[in-house]
């Protein structure tokens, strides 16, 4: 009977890492990050489930004559929003998990 006992106590353990985990997905969403590029020419906004939430660009970095200077500047505030976004995700999802890697 003891093991039933274990086979419950997990169980519950588990539900609640579940619970944990979906309350950590929620509060990512609402955790908005700011990726900058360009001396911040250009910013980028996402949320910590890798949404992408807006973009401002800094009108004196248009050239019509050099737009792929502005999609490169583009991109990298679009990485360094992701990369924080990824770091906060990472810290958050790895109190919940104790560490264990999970696949999601």
């Amino acid at each position: 009977m003891a093991r039933g006992m274990d086979m419950q106590a997990l169980m519950r353990q588990a539900q609640k890492m579940q619970s944990d985990m979906a309350r950590a997905q929620e509060e990512l969403k609402e955790t908005v990050v700011e990726g900058v590029a360009g001396g911040g020419m250009v910013k980028v906004k996402a949320n910590c489930a890798n949404d992408i939430l807006g973009i401002e660009i800094n009108p004196e970095v248009v050239d019509p004559e050099d737009v792929e200077m502005l999609q490169d500047l583009i991109l990298a505030a679009i990485n360094d929003a992701m990369a924080k976004a990824g770091e906060i995700a990472g810290n958050r999802m790895g109190a919940v998990t104790g560490g264990m890697k999970l696949p999601f």
